[in-house]
């Protein structure tokens, strides 16, 4: 039986991304060996998406990859104002239809999305 997810963030300052889970995110980890935090994520959602739609195509930051993570909160202007106050600033807050997003970058440059969700949520009725 799968029983979790494991996701793997592939970066270029691997060690300054750890330290701002760590640090500014405040989550809990355990060290793998050799600086190899892995890190408990707050409970997960997957939705999948189409990679092309002409209706709705992916943000810039999007299309690389193919997998975007985007954290979920309760109340994005007080994330945002809580980001900021650890020096994290976040783009402008949009209005996405299906919750209210901004980004952030972590210290290797790699964009994190960071959303406030209108949608039924996966991990309330599971």
């Amino acid at each position: 039986m799968i029983h979790a997810v494991h996701l793997l963030l592939y970066s270029t300052g691997a060690e300054a991304d750890r330290a701002f889970f760590r640090d500014v995110l405040g989550w809990s980890f355990v060290d793998a060996g050799h600086g190899w935090l892995i890190f408990a994520l707050p409970p997960t959602e997957l939705g999948v998406h189409p990679a092309d739609s002409d209706s709705a195509p992916a943000p810039a930051h999007e299309r690389l990859a193919a997998a975007t993570v985007y954290l979920m909160c309760d109340d994005l202007a007080a994330e945002v104002h809580s980001l900021a106050a650890k020096g994290v600033p976040c783009t402008p807050s949009q209005d996405a239809g299906w919750g209210i997003t901004t980004t952030f970058r972590l210290p290797s440059g790699t964009t994190i999305g960071l959303y406030q969700p209108r949608h039924p949520l996966a991990i309330r009725t599971a």
